[in-house]
């Protein structure tokens, strides 16, 4: 399986509305296209404390944060090759290690400290976390349907778009259903820029015209507050 281990990157997100989301899909001909796997289920195990403290990090927007989950694209089976992954944000850099496993040893590692049989940084890395926090396990599903677009120039600028985000609080399992409750505001659409550098002028016009800003929004921290906190979800800005 051929998969980049390492990402160091600037990602900035932004919740669009139907409208604005029509506009950079018109703007983005010309200079983008979907990848080679055009729309993608992503299922996420996020790891956490009994108390969620790095889901309240997060919320917090600290200089510092990290998350630990194993994901999937589309439903795993136990002998299925998932990610497991490291996610750290520092100084406004995102920072994501990860290895592949199989799912069932992939939960043997992370939930029963069983040896998953391969030695490398990032596994130490993980080993390292789980030490220190000494209490993760399972806490949230996380699902979402991505849609993700590679730039024509040859550059590393990435743009994806996800709704139908789901979240639930049990049944934590790749291989199955898919439910859980709705995490993005109605209709919303999180579009999240990976940028290397900076972004292109094309889509900053774009993004002038229609008066589209960033906005914080991490769904598992969102997921968190709406859920287990009973605070509703909402965009930093008024429906266009």
């Amino acid at each position: 399986m051929t998969y980049r281990a390492v990402f160091e990157r600037v990602e900035i997100k932004y919740l669009l509305t139907a409208k604005e989301r029509q506009a950079v899909l018109e703007a983005m001909e010309g200079h983008m296209l979907l990848d080679r796997y055009g729309r993608t289920e992503i299922r996420n195990i996020y790891f956490d404390s009994p108390v969620f403290l790095l889901a309240r990090r997060s919320n917090d927007k600290p200089f510092y944060k990290e998350k630990l989950r194993v994901r999937s694209y589309g439903p795993a089976s136990l002998e299925s090759d998932v990610f497991v992954e490291l996610k750290k944000k520092y100084d406004g850099i995102v920072y994501k290690r990860r290895m592949t496993l199989p799912y069932d040893r992939a939960m043997g590692w992370l939930c029963n400290g069983e040896d998953p049989g391969k030695r490398s940084q990032i596994r130490n890395e993980i080993d390292y976390m789980l030490t220190r926090y000494g209490d993760l396990a399972p806490a949230m599903f996380l699902r979402y349907e991505r849609m993700a677009y590679i730039s024509l120039d040859g550059s590393d600028f990435r743009l994806t778009m996800d709704d139908g985000v789901r979240a639930r609080f049990d049944d934590f399992d790749l291989c199955g259903p898919s439910h859980g409750g709705d995490v993005l505001p109605e209709g919303r659409t999180l579009m999240e820029l990976k940028i290397p550098r900076a972004i292109p002028k094309w889509l900053v016009d774009t993004m002038t015209e229609y008066e589209i800003y960033k906005e914080s929004f991490s769904k598992y921290g969102s997921a968190y507050k709406q859920f287990v906190l009973g605070i509703p979800v909402h965009s930093d800005r008024p429906d266009a």
